[in-house]
């Protein structure tokens, strides 16, 4: 599975981005997930999706903020930001994880066995 995202960017802060992640490869019950990883700091959860799409799950510090979404037939994942704010300024990752079930989601950074090369997101105050 190869993952690469798009769509990164220069914005103020109160404005939107829609980063995507193609994957190419046999996807199937692989979970999505998207990271974040600011300058100095670990890398940490932003949202994640199971592949039926039915399930997601996200940071505190994004919730009603942020979308996770996906496409199965094209097998692309989305992630829309709203209401951006300095402190998401980031280098983004998308990620997938092998599941035994479509509907699970998956959380933790350990636990994804795929990345993409991430995407710069820069929230300008």
């Amino acid at each position: 599975v190869q993952l690469a995202e798009s769509g990164g960017g220069l914005v103020q802060a109160g404005g939107s981005l829609r980063l995507s992640c193609a994957a190419s490869g046999r996807t199937f019950s692989y979970a999505m997930g998207w990271f974040r990883q600011a300058a100095g700091k670990e890398r940490e959860f932003v949202a994640a999706i199971s592949w039926s799409g039915g399930n997601t799950d996200y940071a505190d510090s994004v919730k009603g903020r942020f979308t996770i979404s996906r496409d199965i037939a094209k097998n692309t994942v989305y992630l829309q930001m709203n209401s951006l704010k300095p402190e998401d300024t980031a280098v983004y990752y998308c990620a997938a994880a092998k599941t035994l079930l479509t509907i699970v989601v998956v959380t933790t950074v350990g636990e994804y066995d795929y990345w993409g090369q991430g995407t710069q997101v820069t929230v300008s105050s």
